[in-house]
């Protein structure tokens, strides 16, 4: 089984960068998810909530640890965010194009995430 398909299986993500701008690809994705019966949790420092769920300011704030973990920021953001998911006790990272670098994937294998590369949109249609 495909990483894309085991991800996809799991119902709790976080989206990292979530936004509440409707043009932004963090409240697509973060809206696609919800829209197909996912348990999605925003993370983005910069916003108290979206869409009326409560939005949280990193990954160790979270309730609980997701399944997986949807990065929508830049790749040196990515970086910092591994060893909040690493410390978590994540274990799966979805990158979306223009998210990683060969640095941030380099780190995400040293940390024995489970790792994709795809536009979460995409992978939903």
């Amino acid at each position: 089984m495909s990483n894309k398909k085991d991800m996809l299986d799991k119902k709790v993500w976080a989206v990292i960068g979530a936004s509440p701008s409707k043009d932004k690809f963090g409240y697509k994705i973060y809206k696609k998810l919800k829209d197909n019966d996912y348990k999605v949790y925003p993370v983005n420092p910069g916003y108290e909530d979206i869409n009326g769920d409560k939005c949280y300011k990193s990954i160790e704030d979270l309730p609980e640890v997701p399944d997986v973990i949807d990065f929508v920021v830049p790749p040196k953001i990515s970086l910092l965010a591994l060893d909040e998911a690493k410390e978590k006790g994540v274990k799966n990272v979805w990158f979306q194009p223009g998210t990683f670098n060969e640095g941030v994937i380099k780190k995400a294998k040293e940390n024995d995430f489970n790792i994709v590369e795809d536009c979460v949109l995409v992978a939903l249609s």
